[in-house]
Parts: structure tokens; sequence; C-alpha cells
């Protein structure tokens, strides 16, 4: 009967010290090292607008549903970054197709000029958490003629800070991050 108390009482110890070492110590250090040696992705990489309010996040895509602005990557969460996720249908489900069919027309309709067959296919599908900020060059670019015309920017400007906007992806492929690109058109009005 001793041994177990005495084995319980070590157990209840044991478990106070680590929850005091795992879930105060060690994050707080964490944090502490982040803030010191990244302090903009530690603080979730924000956007401010001119007056320093934060507007967003260079991590996190937006809606944008004006013509006068390019659009990012379909969202099956509506850009909800409480939960990210996608609906992970399969190719042969046929809501994708559905939800596909309608991206299509809907970017049609916005895009008039792209052909069917030009449309980036990251224009009508989403990514796998929803939430992706960037979308590709080729993206951008197919956008150019809506936003220009909406906008009352020259073309020659939006594809100029296109290409100022994009950037090296961590395995090659080059990303043009929709929230930054939509700010820098804004100045351009």
């Amino acid at each position: 009967m001793i041994q177990i108390e005495r084995t319980g009482s070590i157990i209840v110890r044991l478990t106070i010290m680590m929850i005091i070492l795992c879930g105060l110590i060690y994050p707080a250090v964490m944090t502490g090292i982040a803030q010191e040696a990244v302090p903009n992705k530690a603080n979730g990489s924000l956007i401010y607008s001119n007056n320093h309010q934060v507007i967003g996040s260079k991590l996190i895509g937006q809606q944008f549903t004006s013509d006068a602005f390019f659009h990012g990557r379909v969202s099956s969460i509506d850009y909800n970054g409480a939960g990210s996720g996608s609906l992970n249908l399969a190719p042969s489900n046929k809501d994708l197709t559905n939800r596909i069919e309608k991206s299509v027309a809907a970017w049609k309709k916005e895009n008039e000029v792209v052909p069917k067959e030009g449309i980036p296919i990251d224009a009508v599908t989403n990514s796998a958490s929803g939430l992706d900020p960037d979308i590709t060059p080729q993206a951008a670019y197919a956008q150019v003629e809506r936003v220009a015309k909406a906008a009352h920017v020259k073309t020659n400007t939006l594809k100029e800070l296109i290409k100022e906007h994009t950037q090296q992806g961590a395995f090659g492929e080059k990303r043009v991050n929709v929230v930054e690109l939509n700010l820098a058109v804004q100045r351009e009005r």
C-alpha cells in the first residue's frame, strides 16, 4: 500500500514537472528565439497599410471579387483561417467536376480574352489548405487584360508589377503573392 502511494506521488510530481517544462518553459523559449531570429515570420508575416493597420498576411490568401484586382486560387473554405483544409475529392468525384466546371465558367466570364485551353490550372483548382496566397505567374498574366480595363492601369505596368512580385519557390516553381500584387495595383490607380 505504501509503495502504491509513493508511486502515485512520483507520477503526480512528474506530470506537474512535465506540464511546466513542456507546456510553459519550452514554448516561451522557442517564442523568444523566433522573435529574435525571424520576428516578421514569428508574428505571422503581416501586411500593413500606409497608416500601419494590419490588412492581411503574406501567408493567407484573401478573396478578391472586383475586376480591378487579381483573383487568387479557389478556396473551398472561403479563406477562413480558423480551419484550413480542402474537400479532398477524388478526380472521379462528380462534385469536384461540377465545382471545376463552375470555376472555369466564372473564369471565362471574367477573363474573356483567355481561351479555355489557356486557363492556368491553379486559377480553377484549390490548394490543399484552401488558404494559398499565391498563384503562378501564368495565372497572373492571364488576368492582365481584365484588371487593366477595370483598374484603368496600363497592361505594361501590370506586367511589370507581376514581374516584380514573382518569387522563386522552394522547389523551383515561381509564384506571385496575390495580396501583395493587389496592393501594388492599388498604388498605381
